[in-house]
């Protein structure tokens, strides 16, 4: 997946910080990861977060890298997915199944299935659940 920002004429911006960090809301964390993993360029070139822009500048962002989630135990187990795509996985969470792996649910949890899934096609993504439901909530649950 890719972030494409053109730089407007009427810039207010001096550098790709701050054009991620206001435009997109991107953590101090994410951008260093992005840094250190040099996924971030300025008109096709590797840059630095400090690099200055220009108005017609095309910053661009990958987020193809492979991430770790080996804290996950994978679980095999029936996901109902109502919708999925490059960036996000939406699951029907069924009701008395928790969402985060925890001490009475090592094993058992939806992101255990998640983590199995996810290695059955061959995704090396980091799970992250975008809402909390309690264990015993039926609802969608949003990853990404």
């Amino acid at each position: 997946m890719k972030l494409i920002y053109s730089v407007p004429e009427a810039t207010q911006y001096y550098n790709i910080k701050e054009v991620l960090k206001v435009e997109f809301s991107i953590s101090d964390r994410l951008l260093l990861k992005l840094k250190n993993k040099q996924k971030i360029f300025l008109n096709g070139a590797i840059a630095s977060v400090n690099s200055p822009i220009f108005p017609n500048d095309m910053i661009e962002i990958s987020f193809n890298y492979d991430e770790d989630s080996n804290n996950i135990v994978p679980t095999k187990m029936y996901l109902k997915i109502s919708y999925e795509d490059e960036a996000y996985l939406v699951i029907d969470k069924p009701a008395g199944i928790p969402v985060h792996p925890s001490m009475d649910h090592y094993e058992d949890s939806l992101s255990n299935g998640v983590k199995y899934y996810f290695n059955t096609i061959g995704l090396a993504k980091k799970i992250r659940p975008v809402n909390r439901l309690d264990k015993d909530t039926s609802r969608d649950c949003y990853f990404c």
